[in-house]
């Protein structure tokens, strides 16, 4: 299976050159790490920093340049910081081409549940239901099961709903899945899993592309 360091390398594959990506807690985070050499990319936090480089280095935190998950960043060079009404501002008015999330659970039709567990105290809902509504791209990171071993790929979200139909591809640990009429439709499986493995993992309605391929981490189709 793919580690959670993988998931974010195969998604990192597919960012665009000239892209303006937000990345969300946990997983996504990741992203950032594993930016192709040959392209530029520019990522946004939306607690005002637009520029984002990958994780510092231990010993070279700085308190103060934090993302919006409070975990300490880097700035490169020409980055640029702002309050949050201009941060919600450029994620409004649709200048993020691309959002990773991470999620409780995604429906099968491309719904995302990733803000509240009913009976859990949170303090409120974050930048999510923003970026679902106004990216132009959103792409699920994320493990296969929840920790009851439960899918996490389901017909029908159960938890209350960040965005509606907006989801376009989930990477798991399991493989890569894009979201099509039919629902779940995996193009890629990773590696020492097999398709019965993912069946009993999944209990949204599940295809296999023709072309299934291993997952490879080093170039997309």
């Amino acid at each position: 299976m793919l580690s959670k360091n993988q998931i974010a390398q195969r998604i990192a594959m597919e960012l665009k050159d000239g892209y303006y990506v937000n990345l969300g807690i946990g997983i996504p985070t990741l992203v950032a790490n594993y930016v192709p050499e040959n392209i530029d990319v520019a990522f946004h936090s939306e607690n005002g920093l637009l520029g984002m480089g990958a994780f510092p280095k231990k010993g070279k935190e700085d308190a103060d340049l934090i993302n919006a998950g409070k975990q300490t960043v880097t700035a490169l060079s020409g980055a640029s910081y702002f309050d949050s009404a201009s941060s919600f501002g450029m994620i409004r008015g649709q200048h993020i081409d691309l959002t990773v999330l991470g999620a409780m659970e995604v429906a099968e039709n491309g719904d995302i549940a990733n803000w509240k567990i009913p009976g859990k105290l949170v303090k409120g809902m974050g930048g999510a239901m923003d970026l679902v509504a106004s990216a132009k791209r959103i792409i699920v990171a994320m493990m296969h099961t929840n920790r009851k071993g439960e899918s996490k790929l389901l017909d029908r979200c159960s938890l209350p709903l960040t965005g509606v139909r907006c989801v376009q591809k989930v990477v798991t640990n399991l493989g890569v899945f894009k979201i099509t009429q039919e629902g779940f439709l995996m193009r890629e499986i990773a590696p020492n899993v097999s398709i019965s493995d993912v069946r009993k993992a999944t209990k949204g309605k599940l295809t296999i592309a023709e072309n299934l391929r291993e997952v490879i981490l080093d170039s997309v189709i």
